[in-house]
């Protein structure tokens, strides 16, 4: 027992809209609006101290829960009703413990809280688990941040045995005995952390493109004008996965658009990674697709960092070899990854590395991160275009640990009127100097945010 454990008193979760400022194409999805889940959580610790925390994340049912049987609708009204039970679960947790102690509970409900919201709503499937962790994944969020403040702590000073009851073998087996997530973190966040820059499939690339329809608001809308804006050194490219005359054309349009902008500007240093949000039928698309790139443009093949998950998330279904994929390019799992036999199963079937994501949960993230830096293989930290204090969070995980080349940070681009009360307290988190986001506001008890300094507010229905 430490008497830094808390007790859950109240979680209350809101549930304002949040609507893009231009669309977002990822895969076979646009998105054009979402609910951005925030959660309050109020908690106790041994000391009879008490205090809350936040967390938030979008209820990005299309990425989670991409199903032809269930609207949308209904898929997000599942999901608002399944983050209201789990702070229910939270509340009547009886033990003091730390907030990884209370995530490893809880987590044993999920998916009976999933079947019962499902079928009480007349669902035509089950909630899938990795939806299940996107909405749980705002409350896990708030109980860390509530555990650093309360404690009048950064939540990751609060990772090793002085306020951990069990070391990591609880959770990942025998060889991590005695082994802790403070073993694996950096005591003291980077003042700048590259950021990755989206390039969507319906992004305009060129200033020529832009129309009088294009928004308005003084920020860029072509990738040539984010680049001079922000002096971008990395990118995420979108690819359809399906065409691969468009997905090298696309490449080697951006990729040349971005030198042409570097030489201009004088900068020098580009990466970028591609994903098809699993659109590939093979890993062999990929191979063929980097072997026509090599040939069109070789200093774009030699500046492709990574793939992300190009083949379906269902590892099991027809179980692809990714080793002569990974023998060319490092192949990162993204959806997939979920579970611990999802870890092991990616690795038997040579994935060269993992992605690490906030809505995938703060304790999720945690725990796979010790196993990637144990294990000595490369991770990412993609922040599924959250905007606000869910972007913060994205940004403090990237920066404790020690990910590939930096974090996302795409809710600029697409989310950027959400992003006004914390960009008025973090403006270095949400403006990037030199292609990099500045974290030195990051910072106090708990995860960072300086939740007490945003000027946002929810009223009892949860709308903003």
């Amino acid at each position: 027992m430490k008497q830094s454990d808390i007790r859950v008193l109240e979680a209350t979760a809101y549930f304002p809209q949040a609507v893009c400022r231009t669309p977002l194409k990822f895969g076979a999805v646009v998105v054009e609006s979402l609910a951005f889940c925030h959660v309050k959580m109020t908690v106790e610790n041994r000391a009879g101290n008490k205090a809350s925390g936040w967390g938030a994340m979008f209820l990005m049912d299309m990425w989670g829960w991409p199903s032809p049987l269930v609207p949308h609708e209904l898929r997000g009204q599942i999901m608002e009703e399944f983050v209201r039970r789990l702070c229910r679960v939270y509340e009547n947790l009886s033990d003091y413990g730390h907030p990884i102690e209370h995530f490893h509970q809880v987590e044993s409900e999920f998916v009976s809280l999933a079947t019962d919201i499902c079928r009480e709503e007349g669902a035509a499937e089950v909630m899938p688990y990795l939806c299940q962790l996107v909405a749980a994944s705002p409350v896990d969020a708030a109980c860390h941040d509530a555990f650093g403040i309360v404690n009048d702590l950064p939540t990751y000073q609060c990772y090793g045995p002085e306020h951990m009851n069990d070391d990591l073998s609880r959770y990942l087996g025998e060889e991590f005995t005695g082994r802790y997530v403070s073993d694996y973190l950096q005591a003291r966040m980077p003042e700048r952390i590259p950021a990755f820059h989206l390039v969507g499939g319906l992004d305009k690339l060129r200033e020529s493109e832009v129309t009088d329809n294009d928004p308005q608001d003084g920020l860029p809308v072509s990738l040539d004008q984010w680049i001079r804006y922000d002096h971008l050194h990395c990118l995420k490219v979108k690819l359809k996965g399906t065409d691969l005359d468009w997905d090298v054309s696309r490449i080697d349009e951006v990729v040349s658009i971005a030198q042409e902008e570097h030489d201009r500007l004088g900068l020098s240093g580009l990466w970028f990674s591609a994903d098809t949000n699993e659109q590939c039928e093979s890993p062999d698309y990929i191979i063929e697709m980097i072997a026509r790139l090599k040939e069109r443009n070789p200093q774009a093949e030699r500046e492709l960092l990574y793939i992300e998950q190009p083949t379906e998330r269902d590892l099991r279904r027809h179980r692809f070899d990714m080793r002569e994929l990974a023998k060319i390019k490092p192949v990162i799992i993204d959806e997939s990854l979920m579970t611990l036999d999802d870890f092991r199963l990616a690795l038997e079937l040579g994935w060269s590395g993992i992605a690490l994501k906030a809505c995938k949960c703060q304790s999720g993230a945690l725990l796979f991160a010790s196993l990637a830096e144990h294990s000595r293989i490369p991770y990412t930290i993609q922040d599924l275009t959250n905007p606000g204090i869910a972007l913060i969070q994205s940004v403090a995980l990237a920066g404790h640990l020690k990910p590939l080349k930096g974090v996302e940070a795409n809710s600029r681009q697409f989310f950027a009127g959400t992003n006004e009360p914390e960009a008025r307290v973090h403006p270095g988190v949400f403006k990037l100097q030199d292609g990099c986001i500045t974290s030195t506001t990051i910072g106090g008890p708990g995860i960072g945010y300086r939740w007490n300094q945003i000027d946002r507010s929810f009223d009892p229905s949860g709308t903003q």
